[in-house]
C-alpha cells in the first residue's frame, strides 16, 4: 500500500512539475508579427491601377467610373502607382516615370488635383474598398526642391556630386541618405501627410528593402496612431514582417511558376516554394502573390509569353495558395503587350475569360475561411498523389471551410491517383459547379494545364 501510494505520489509530483515548467514564457510559441493588420484585410483582395493607361484622359476622375466594375470583381484594395509631380530634369520619355518624384506632398497635374484625388478617396471608401498609393522613398527627382534646399539629404559619389540609387541605371533619379535624422522626420511627416489630409489607407512602398528597416518601424508606428493602416513592401524579407509592413510580395512564387510553365524545368522548384512558404514565412504575414505588376509587364513581357499555355493554371493557382492575390490593370481585359511607361498608351477594355477567373477567386476569398490572409486562413497541406512530377494537389481548411485545389503543370494528360484519406467529402468545382464526392482514394484524369479548385460542402 505505501509503494502504491508514493508511486501516485511521484507521479503526480510529476505531473505538477511539467505542467508547471511548460508555464515558463521562456518556451512559449511567441508570434513574430507584432503589428496589428487592419481587420478588414484578413481577407482582401488586391489591384493595381496605372492610371496613366487606364483610360484615354488618364485622370482621377475617368477612373471613377472603373470602380462599380471592380467592386463587382470582388477587389478590396485598390492600389495607385505615384500620384505625385514628376521630374523634367533628366526625364525618362515623354512624361516620365512616376518613380521619379519632385514633390512627395504635391498631386501630379497630369491627373487632376488635390480635391479630384480627395473625391477618388472618398468615392472608393463610399463603395466598400480601400485605397494605398504608391510611396517612392529610396530616391527623389533631380529637380525636387529638396536637392536645393537639403543637399545633404542625398547620397554624394566620391566626388560630391549626387548619384543615382547605386548599381543601378536609375538615372533620373538620385538617392537619399537616411542616416539623416531631419529627413526620417521629413519622410515620415510626407507619409503621415496623405493618411491625415487624403484619409488614405496606407502605402505601397517602392524597393522597401533600401531603405533602413528601423525608419518603416517607426514610420508605422506613427501612422498607426493616425489610424490603422495597411502596408506592402515591394520586397520579400522576414525582417519586415515584424513592425513594418502587413505583406511582401512574393516574386519567388512568380518565378516558380515560369520555372513550372515556359521554361521546362518541371515542379519542384514550386513545390519548394509550397515547403518554404509553410515552414519558414510566419503565421500572420500576409504574401502578394501575383502572375502580372506593372514592372514584369513593362520590362519582363507579358503573362503570356512569361507562362504560356499554363497562364491560366497559374492565375488558379495564385487565387488558392497561401497568400492576397493580385490583378493588375487591363489584366481581367486580357492584356497581352507591354505598356509603355514613359508615354501614354492606354489599355484597351474588353470583355474576357480572366475577368471571370480573378471574379470567382476573389468572391471565394471572402466567403471560404480557408483562403484568408496569414493566421485567418488554412495551412497548405499536402495531398500526396502518384504524379508528383506534375501534379500539385494541397488542402487547406478553416472553421469548417475547406478547398481542395488540384492542378496538372504538364502539356500531357495525366490520370492521377490521390490518395484523399482525410480529405473526405462531397466538394463542389469553383468554375464548373460539377459535384464530386471524394472518398479514400480518388482517381482523375487531368487535360494538360487544367486545374480543379474543389469547395468542401458544409
Amino acid at each position: 500500500m505505501k509503494n502504491s501510494i508514493l508511486s501516485l505520489f511521484v507521479i503526480l509530483f510529476g505531473l505538477t512539475f511539467f505542467h508547471s515548467q511548460t508555464k515558463d514564457p521562456r518556451y512559449q510559441p511567441k508570434e513574430y508579427v507584432q503589428i496589428k493588420h487592419p481587420e478588414w484585410s484578413k481577407n482582401a483582395t488586391i489591384y493595381e491601377v496605372n492610371l496613366r493607361q487606364y483610360t484615354n484622359e488618364g485622370t482621377f476622375k475617368s477612373f471613377e467610373s472603373h470602380l462599380q466594375r471592380l467592386k463587382k470583381m470582388g477587389v478590396d484594395i485598390i492600389w495607385l502607382m505615384p500620384i505625385h509631380p514628376i521630374g523634367e530634369k533628366n526625364r525618362k520619355g515623354g512624361l516620365g516615370s512616376y518613380y521619379s518624384v519632385k514633390d512627395f506632398r504635391g498631386i501630379n497635374p497630369e491627373f487632376g488635383t488635390m480635391q479630384d484625388f480627395k473625391n477618388l478617396v472618398n468615392k472608393i471608401h463610399s463603395m466598400g474598398m480601400y485605397v494605398i498609393i504608391d510611396w517612392v522613398g529610396n530616391h527623389s527627382a533631380w529637380d525636387n526642391p529638396l536637392a536645393t534646399t537639403h543637399p545633404h539629404w542625398y547620397t554624394k559619389t566620391r566626388s560630391g556630386n549626387f548619384q543615382p540609387t547605386p548599381w543601378y541605371d536609375w538615372d533620373d533619379v538620385i538617392d537619399f541618405d537616411y542616416d539623416n535624422p531631419d529627413f526620417r522626420k521629413y519622410m515620415t511627416e510626407s507619409l503621415k501627410f496623405w493618411v491625415k489630409e487624403a484619409n488614405i489607407d496606407g502605402y505601397r512602398a517602392d524597393v522597401a528593402g533600401f531603405i533602413p528597416v528601423d525608419f518603416w518601424e517607426n514610420a508605422r508606428a506613427e501612422l498607426d496612431q493616425i489610424k490603422p493602416v495597411f502596408m506592402l513592401a515591394e520586397w520579400e524579407s522576414r525582417d519586415l514582417y515584424k513592425k513594418s509592413f502587413d505583406m511582401t510580395y512574393s516574386w519567388t512564387l512568380f518565378d516558380k511558376l515560369k520555372d513550372a510553365t515556359t521554361q521546362n524545368k518541371g515542379i519542384a522548384g514550386l513545390v519548394e516554394y509550397l515547403s518554404h512558404d509553410v515552414n519558414s514565412v510566419p503565421k500572420n504575414a500576409y504574401r502578394m502573390v501575383f502572375t502580372d505588376n506593372h514592372d514584369m509587364n513593362s520590362w519582363n513581357g507579358t503573362p503570356q509569353k512569361n507562362f504560356g499555355d499554363g497562364l491560366k493554371t497559374s492565375i488558379v493557382f495564385t487565387g488558392v495558395v497561401n497568400g492576397m492575390q493580385l490583378c493588375y490593370s487591363g489584366q481581367e481585359a486580357g492584356l497581352n503587350r507591354s505598356l509603355k511607361f514613359f508615354d501614354k498608351d492606354p489599355i484597351e477594355w474588353k470583355d474576357h475569360e480572366n475577368e471571370v477567373l480573378f471574379s470567382k477567386l476573389f468572391h471565394l476569398k471572402h466567403e471560404n475561411q480557408a483562403l484568408w490572409n496569414g493566421k485567418y486562413g488554412g495551412e497548405m497541406i499536402r495531398v500526396v498523389n502518384d504524379h508528383q512530377d506534375r501534379v500539385v494537389s494541397f488542402y487547406r481548411e478553416k472553421n469548417q471551410d475547406a478547398v481542395l485545389p488540384i492542378f496538372n503543370f504538364s502539356d500531357k494528360t495525366v490520370e492521377v491517383n490521390l490518395d484523399t484519406q482525410y480529405f473526405q467529402g462531397k466538394y463542389r468545382e469553383l468554375f464548373t459547379d460539377k459535384n464530386f464526392d471524394i472518398k479514400e482514394k480518388t482517381m482523375l484524369n487531368l487535360e494538360p494545364w487544367s486545374y480543379l479548385v474543389l469547395v468542401k460542402g458544409k
